[in-house]
């Protein structure tokens, strides 16, 4: 099956009527740079569905839903913008569905704001199951092994029925290690796809703009609004081609930026070295956006260069699997020494799990299986992402970065398995 939605196509510079419609329409998407400390930022983002103060953590909810937990357990640790994704809920339960809904939002019961990615990631980790082209990337269901092919405008238009606030550009995300002309390439292919996409959501900005209020003209939107496309900076670990894309993507004005094709299996230092080389080439005022990262330390240390926004499956993903993180680091209730530990978690954690349960009830759960354990482990690590993120926000507004990264590394440690 082929994506075919089409819209009329019209001659629409990318100037004046970006800048206007989105930073004066009072449904659409806004970023404020509320303060520094050193590179690292806070801001507040504000989108159809509500504001985002920044830095934040985006739980991934990859299948309208972040696993074992339901909308209000999101609103208890302090989410406040969750992350969907295009591939699988285009699969399953179908895009028509979910726009008939009233969006994402709705049909999950969030109501608050959420991200979509494009699927290409998917394309980058199912492989055996893609072929990328110029025309798009053309895959087989990893669930009935039926044929489909996202192009670039046809990936936006799924990302706007499906009523995300904030969606991504199809891009290619390309493996490490890579040679540096297999990165060129995909690098090329992404900002080719890239100038195709910014013309055609324009095209549904002006669409929606101009719909009468309360007409009931063909608009390719859930509600009111049309999402805010970002750019995807691609180039895995070669600066010259980082610089590139990201200098490229600037020129095409995109209301924010997302790191992509980090977080592959390159090593951390040559993670850290790149993003202080964003941060010298992308705006000051526009979100910046750091897809699957990461551990604790990643979002410190990449806050402090200058990262507004990160998602990542390892809090949640690890909690499933009997990992918990702490101030200290990681601790692994599965093992034997906590069998008969009636501490908490953390004693230091706010959070439901550790107000009432114990490791060694925890490990119990965890071992026999239980999807109790599961749901309160993904609650505390939830809560613990969420709790640094806005730590690090009090830091930078009261100018103390510094200070707080310091404190942050006297105590955590990676490797941690005891506590």
């Amino acid at each position: 099956m082929r994506l075919s939605h089409t819209f009329e196509t019209a001659d629409i510079r990318c100037g004046h009527l970006l800048s206007t419609f989105l930073y004066s329409h009072p449904m659409t998407f806004a970023f404020a740079l509320t303060a520094n400390s050193g590179r690292a930022r806070a801001g507040e983002l504000t989108t159809p569905h509500g504001k985002v103060q920044t830095p934040i953590f985006m739980p991934v909810g990859t299948a309208a839903s972040v696993k074992t937990l339901d909308a209000d357990d999101l609103r208890m640790v302090g989410a406040q913008i969750i992350l969907g994704n295009t591939y699988h809920l285009y699969l399953r339960p179908g895009i028509d569905i979910i726009r008939d809904a009233g969006g994402l939002a709705r049909f999950n019961g969030w109501r608050g704001p959420t991200l979509t990615d494009s699927g290409g990631y998917q394309a980058f980790s199912l492989k055996e199951l893609r072929k990328i082209s110029d025309e798009g990337i053309h895959f087989r269901s990893n669930i009935d092994g039926s044929a489909h092919l996202f192009t670039p405008e046809s990936t936006v238009d799924v990302q706007v029925a499906l009523g995300a606030d904030i969606i991504m550009p199809l891009d290619v995300c390309i493996e490490y290690p890579c040679t540096h002309a297999d990165a060129d390439r995909a690098e090329r292919q992404t900002l080719r796809w890239a100038e195709c996409q910014k013309k055609h959501w324009l095209e549904i900005v002006e669409r929606v703009n101009s719909k009468p209020k309360g007409g009931s003209g063909q608009c390719p939107t859930v509600g009111n609004f049309a999402p805010t496309l970002f750019g995807i900076v691609q180039g895995s670990i070669y600066p010259d081609l980082r610089e590139r894309s990201a200098r490229a993507l600037v020129d095409l004005d995109f209301p924010g930026y997302s790191i992509g094709g980090l977080s592959v299996g390159e090593p951390k230092s040559e993670m850290f070295p790149l993003l202080e080389l964003l941060d010298g080439i992308l705006p000051e005022s526009k979100p910046r956006y750091l897809m699957g990262v990461g551990t604790p330390s990643d979002l410190v240390l990449a806050i402090e260069r200058g990262v507004d926004m990160f998602d990542c499956v390892m809090p949640t993903r690890n909690a499933r699997n009997g990992t918990a993180f702490t101030r200290f680091g990681r601790l692994n209730v599965k093992l034997a020494q906590y069998s008969c530990d009636y501490r908490p978690i953390d004693e230091a954690c706010e959070c439901i799990c550790c107000r009432n349960y114990s490791r060694a009830y925890l490990r119990h759960l965890i071992n026999v299986a239980e999807i109790a354990g599961m749901r309160l482990l993904t609650i505390h690590n939830l809560h613990y992402y969420l709790s640094l993120v806005r730590s690090a926000r009090l830091a930078i507004l009261e100018n103390a970065f510094t200070e707080f990264k310091e404190s942050f590394f006297k105590l955590y440690k990676d490797d941690a398995d005891s506590v």
